[in-house]
């Protein structure tokens, strides 16, 4: 319940309203890909962020952050060499162990590549464990791609499988054009022998758990991020309560055959 505090390493902005924090852990800090911090902006509050850094760099802790209300605007402002108050990591992270040994499929759309982008780095840290991988991203426009050195250095490789798509562009943009599930029929995996990681908007979770499906994946093999309305991190307050579960602390990664049913429920 009690922050650590850290400073502040580095801060570049990603896109309008997107800033990348990097912070220098005193003593490292280990998490496992998917997890997710919860950040104290001194005199305004704190927010449940995505870890998007490395895990196995202990040494730097990288949250991507969309300024979207007080406490996420307050983290925005900060500058290096600022405090910030840091609990956790938090959560169940993505299946990397079962997915040793198989295609691998993930699937980003907007900010949601920030909760799976340690996923992507565990995934090349030990490519030989793995099959095909495949990485499918989905952002509004050009000027909105996140991580942009990371996927031209990730499609440079010859063992990993990678599309950009954007939903909207103008003349000056020569890659693919649409929602992020039309790249699914253009790649190649097996889908009985494939796990699938997927984070984005709630409705192109849904879209896609539904075009993955009908390639063949198994729903139990569908992996989703659904962070959402996480106050304390500890299942004290209830308000991530989802269905019979708590998304901080049986999440927030759930397979498909768990919450899939759940996400066209209104109100839940």
């Amino acid at each position: 319940m009690l922050p650590r505090f850290e400073h502040v390493r580095r801060v570049h902005r990603d896109g309008a309203d997107v800033w990348t924090l990097e912070i220098e852990p005193a003593g490292g800090f280990e998490f496992v890909p998917g997890q997710f911090n919860m950040l104290y902006a001194y005199g305004v509050g704190e927010a449940a962020i995505s870890i998007s850094g490395d895990p196995a760099d202990s040494e730097r802790l990288v949250h991507t952050i969309r300024a979207v209300g007080k406490v996420s605007e307050a983290l925005t402002r900060l500058v290096p060499g600022d405090t910030i108050g840091i609990r956790g990591p938090f959560g169940r992270g993505w299946p990397m162990e079962e997915a040793e040994g198989k295609d691998v499929v993930v699937l980003a759309g907007g900010l949601g590549l920030a909760p799976l982008r340690p996923a992507i780095c565990g995934l090349l840290n030990a490519r030989h464990r793995y099959r095909r991988v495949v990485l499918l991203v989905g952002m509004r426009g050009p000027e909105e791609i996140l991580f942009q050195s990371d996927l031209e250095r990730w499609r440079g490789k010859f063992d990993v499988a990678l599309e950009v798509t954007v939903d909207h562009a103008g003349h000056n943009w020569h890659g693919n054009v649409g929602v992020v599930t039309t790249l699914i029929p253009r790649v190649v995996f097996d889908p009985l022998n494939t796990v699938a990681m997927v984070c984005g908007p709630e409705v192109m979770m849904r879209f896609a758990i539904a075009d993955l499906a009908r390639a063949g994946v198994p729903d139990h093999r569908i992996y989703l991020s659904m962070e959402r309305n996480m106050k304390c991190a500890v299942g004290f307050c209830g308000h991530c309560q989802f269905s019979g579960t708590f998304v901080c602390k049986d999440g927030p990664v759930y397979s498909n055959d768990q919450v899939g049913p759940l996400l066209g429920v209104r109100e839940i």
